[in-house]
């Protein structure tokens, strides 16, 4: 079991500070968080028992992620996320306290992530929002060789999906707390992600919202930076103009090429969530995009 490697030198600095925001909790959060707390035997007294009391902190032995682990280092921005912290399970709590310190991290901006030593020499796969995590435990079951470095602000998620890497021997899962931006660009080198995962981020459908929405040029075009030569980026939303915009803003990127002619039909490695299921059935169209890393 590796140990959480991040350095102590001072990671680099990036000249643009993108407008977007990372970390989207992908729309399923909410639902399942719903169908979590209402799962028989768990009971309200023992879901309210694991939730702090407002200003008290949820880990406050440290053995837990941090509420906001960049705190005031880096400069505050028009964010796609809400970080959400209530109603975390027992067992959830349990999985963060226990799998924390080996398996999770927090975005402090402070330190670069030394990738190799974190999932044991392995290609790593960023994957920015995965809601309760039953996707990516599922893709982490089914490719064993490659990291999956999983990045949300939403607590009952990252607690459940360390349940799951744990229950089901999934040591190829790390899970990262906090803002995606400031990961990518403070504590990630170069060219140093296989690949990166985006699916069905909050859409943010009002005009006035549309500057929350993640994908926009300046998030691409900084973590294009972060990918080697080959990696692919995988987005997918149910949302027709947000998909339009993703199709739009990672076709104008040069730096990657689109794998279809346009849209792309879903690949069978991305498994059918719940969430998704529920949208195809009221008539939902999910649209996919694979582009690649140019070589050069």
């Amino acid at each position: 079991m590796s140990e959480n490697p991040t350095t102590h030198a001072p990671a680099a600095a990036e000249s643009d500070a993108p407008e977007a925001a990372a970390a989207s909790a992908r729309q399923e959060s909410v639902a399942e968080e719903t169908v979590a707390q209402e799962t028989p035997g768990l009971g309200a007294t023992a879901v309210s028992a694991a939730t702090p009391r407002r200003g008290e902190p949820m880990f406050p032995d440290g053995t837990g992620p941090a509420a906001d682990p960049a705190g005031s280092h880096h400069e505050r921005r028009i964010r796609s996320f809400q970080p959400r912290r209530s109603r975390v399970s027992p067992s959830q709590a349990d999985a963060l306290r226990r799998r924390w310190a080996t398996w999770g991290l927090d975005i402090d901006g402070l330190s670069r992530i030394d990738l190799d030593a974190f999932f044991d020499g392995r290609p790593v796969v960023l994957e920015i929002g995965f809601g309760m995590g039953e996707a990516t435990a599922q893709m982490a079951a089914a490719d064993p060789d490659t990291g999956i470095l999983a990045c949300d602000v939403h607590t009952p998620g990252q607690g459940n999906l360390l349940g799951l890497a744990e229950r089901n021997g999934l040591s190829n899962i790390r899970v990262a707390n906090g803002d995606a931006i400031i990961l990518l660009r403070e504590m990630l080198a170069p060219a140093s992600l296989a690949g990166l995962r985006i699916y069905f981020p909050d859409p943010w459908p009002k005009k006035r919202h549309h500057k929350r929405r993640l994908v926009q040029p300046e998030f691409i075009a900084l973590a294009t930076t972060r990918l080697a030569p080959g990696a692919v980026v995988h987005c997918a939303t149910d949302w027709e103009p947000y998909a339009e915009q993703m199709l739009e803003v990672l076709s104008a990127e040069p730096t990657l090429e689109n794998l279809h002619q346009g849209f792309a039909p879903r690949p069978d490695f991305r498994p059918l969530t719940k969430f998704e299921g529920q949208g195809l059935d009221k008539g939902h169209v999910v649209h996919d995009l694979l582009f690649r890393r140019r070589d050069t």
